[in-house]
């Protein structure tokens, strides 16, 4: 059927193409082992579509992370809320996390990932809520929470919280605390 309008499909077909390998936005971060001060660099995939952090469980025993052991493991489920094929989550982490002067202490579940060693997920993208340019690839941490390192608007206002609950501290004994 013609209605006379002209057809504009081959266009969108080009801009699929061009966008194609723009789906994911990878992050270079550093991971310190919190027992032994060691780090080690790695490329972390930022995914809205995870609930948690990840880590691949083969990258964590290569690494000597110090792996601690879930009380209850948890079942990792796909996108369609099957069960993944791989293992249960049975460990996690805790390690400090550092990207271009932003540092975080963050527990990492451990499990095994296909074809990379760190998810960063919507939980982390939340609280941080980063400025990313989807077209570079790039990741600016310009909005981070009152509690992060890297919010420097708030760095006064926690010093004086800091300041107040020394005083606190020190004319009220803990014991009164309750």
């Amino acid at each position: 059927m013609n209605c006379g309008l002209k057809d504009n499909t081959e266009g969108a077909r080009e801009v699929r193409c061009t966008l194609r390998p723009l789906r994911e936005v990878w992050m270079k971060v550093g991971l310190e082992k919190l027992d032994m001060h060691e780090g080690v660099t790695v490329k972390a995939l930022l995914d809205s579509g995870a609930t948690g952090i990840f880590m691949d469980k083969d990258f964590a025993e290569e690494q000597g992370f110090k792996l601690v052991k879930l009380e209850k493991p948890v079942e990792v489920k796909n996108v369609d809320g099957t069960n993944n094929n791989g293992e249960r989550i049975e460990y996690e982490i805790e390690c400090n996390m550092y990207f271009e002067g932003h540092v975080e202490r963050i527990k990492v579940d451990v499990c095994k990932l296909e074809r990379t060693k760190v998810i960063l997920s919507i939980l982390w993208l939340v609280a941080h809520n980063p400025e990313i340019d989807w077209g570079k690839g790039e990741v600016k941490m310009t909005r981070c929470p009152l509690w992060c390192t890297q919010n420097k608007e708030r760095k006064e206002e926690r010093k004086r919280i800091r300041a107040a609950e020394q005083m606190v501290e020190e004319l009220v004994p803990r014991r009164f605390w309750k």
